[in-house]
């Protein structure tokens, strides 16, 4: 019966079942696992991790509980007891190798101050060290343990503390080298490129686990739209398994279109059947799979692109795709790739459809005459140095607010920022979880500012409100990941609201917040000035011309 309400998705009938089987102690890990589930589902945190925890206590070598457990205490601003938590699942589990990722390279996705960010940085540093020493892959047992291990989990929350990554993820990008060619010695030897016969053209793959609609891959769309299909053949590979109306367009884009879900060995044999001249993750960091994939020589040239806009210190990574606008003048100094840095801003974005205003703030309890500042970012692109920024906004524009969309675990941190300016954070700051998307896109279009985090700043949600010409301030940090939404307002022409250090940015929030007519005139150019920006061809010709040239490079050698 339990079962059944739990297929059903029926769990507030199915926590009573379970907790009956409880009662009774006729249980096994698989009702701790899906009563936690049930909880999990209700939004009930604290019934959902003391689940895990007495499942754990019964049933000490389920990993599953243990996994989740981890994730979930550090998802929810619980550091402390996701740590410790992964220490005893290293104990009870000592031959699992994703635990020893986990007691080791845990960090924060939200940190309470600065000296935070510098303690667990030093901590991981410490971690990769320890983890890099001690990895051994003798036997088929550590290597099957070390594949499976990451194959779970990617270092992905170490890029948000704003530093420069290469020396740690070089590290970490051969530690995980080694331990696929320790699995797959036939995939890491290196491939000379296929000799082009007449008229033959050159091959280009595409893969990701998210060739669906994901804001780390819809600009790909663009790539693949315009490309010159009487050079190119463009085949597409995608190993996740969220097919949508975007996968349509993957395929209706591709020469070639393989869907090979969550199957590494099957993926990678095609694409070494294929005989690629290059092979192109548009993002590496985000998905494991695709890191494990990464990791392998799988064609002649392999190239990343700034989907998930880090280096991904793979010795198998060739070149890193960029854009000539969001880069420094040192970035080559932030890779350990070949830095390309295409046109503009190096993708081709699609123009989003944006639908009329058909509802108004009172639908989602936002008052009318409020200055209303739209911060859509995820909570771990908000740094706490920068938390005084809202609390000074507030001080000098009583009626402002500022609408999180995914920020709850950042309530306390800006109560303390405000209250150190004699100010009450619940008075301006509102919390709303994201709505769908036709409600996401009304609330931008209902807003009157933009506030762009610091160091790590909006890609496609700048983009969405440019096309909702809602004005955006930013200020663009020292790495590329900090600079998107200054790439995209100087691709428009529209620079005024690019601010050059944090009071610069304070004093355009505020003047945009109280000259209606300013900020009018800055939405208005952004509204004429829509088609430079989107469906950019320039980078495509810009990007098939380094194709062309690696190839020929290649053949002379």
């Amino acid at each position: 019966m339990s079962n059944k309400f739990f297929s059903q998705g029926r769990w507030q009938e199915a926590i009573a079942q379970y907790q009956k089987l409880i009662e009774i102690e006729s249980t096994d890990a698989d009702i701790y696992w899906n009563l936690s589930h049930c909880y999990r589902q209700l939004n009930l945190l604290d019934e959902y991790f003391n689940t895990l925890q007495e499942g754990i206590k019964l049933y000490p070598t389920d990993g599953r509980l243990h996994f989740s457990l981890i994730i979930d205490l550090r998802r929810n601003g619980r550091i402390q007891e996701a740590i410790l938590s992964a220490e005893n699942a290293a104990k009870c589990l000592p031959n699992d190798y994703t635990f020893q990722i986990l007691k080791y390279l845990t960090v924060p996705s939200t940190y309470e101050n600065k000296e935070e960010i510098n303690f667990y940085r030093q901590r991981f540093t410490q971690g990769l060290q320890y983890l890099i020493q001690h990895t051994s892959l003798q036997t088929t047992e550590e290597q099957n343990s070390a594949l499976a291990g990451i194959g779970r989990l990617t270092n992905f929350y170490l890029s948000y503390q704003a530093q420069n990554d290469l020396e740690l993820q070089s590290q970490y990008g051969k530690l995980v080298h080694k331990i696929m060619a320790a699995n797959f010695p036939q995939w890491c030897v290196p491939l000379s490129i296929p000799k082009l016969q007449h008229q033959e053209k050159i091959r280009i793959g595409y893969i990701s686990h998210y060739l669906h609609s994901y804001s780390g891959t819809l600009w790909l769309t663009g790539w693949l739209r315009h490309s010159n299909h009487e050079s190119f053949e463009i085949y597409c590979y995608y190993i996740g398994n969220e097919p949508d109306k975007v996968t349509e367009q993957f395929k209706e884009y591709s020469d070639v279109f393989h869907h090979i879900p969550h199957n590494l060995s099957a993926a990678c044999e095609q694409i070494i059947a294929d005989k690629l001249h290059i092979l192109v993750f548009p993002e590496i960091g985000m998905n494991p799979q695709t890191m494990q994939m990464a990791g392998l020589r799988l064609a002649p040239v392999q190239c990343t692109a700034w989907g998930h806009p880090v280096t991904t210190g793979l010795p198998t990574i060739d070149y890193f795709l960029s854009s000539e606008l969001m880069e420094p003048e040192n970035a080559q100094e932030h890779y350990s790739e070949k830095l390309i840095r295409l046109p503009n801003i190096g993708v081709s974005y699609p123009k989003p459809y944006i639908p009329p205003v058909i509802k108004t703030r009172s639908d989602f309890q936002l008052p009318d005459d409020a200055v209303i500042y739209l911060c859509c970012q995820a909570p771990f692109k908000y740094l706490p140095q920068y938390d005084f920024i809202f609390a000074k906004i507030a001080h000098r524009i009583p009626q402002a607010k500022f609408v999180f969309l995914r920020g709850t675990l950042l309530q306390p941190r800006l109560k303390r920022a405000f209250a150190a300016i004699g100010l009450n954070s619940e008075d301006y700051c509102v919390f709303l979880s994201i709505p769908e998307r036709l409600d996401y896109l009304m609330i931008n279009l209902l807003s009157d500012v933009y506030l762009d985090t610091f160091t790590w700043s909006g890609g496609n949600t700048s983009l969405e409100a440019i096309a909702c010409n809602l004005p955006i301030v930013t200020c663009p940090g020292e790495f590329m990941r900090g600079r998107h939404s200054d790439s995209f307002l100087k691709m428009l022409g529209v620079t005024d609201t690019i601010a050059e250090n944090e009071a610069e940015y304070i004093d355009i929030a505020v003047k945009l917040g109280l000259d209606q007519s300013w900020r009018g005139i800055i939405a208005e150019k952004m509204s004429q000035n829509h088609d430079r920006l989107f469906d950019d061809k320039a980078c495509v010709v810009g990007l098939e011309a380094f194709y062309k040239e690696v190839c020929s490079k290649h053949f002379s050698a």
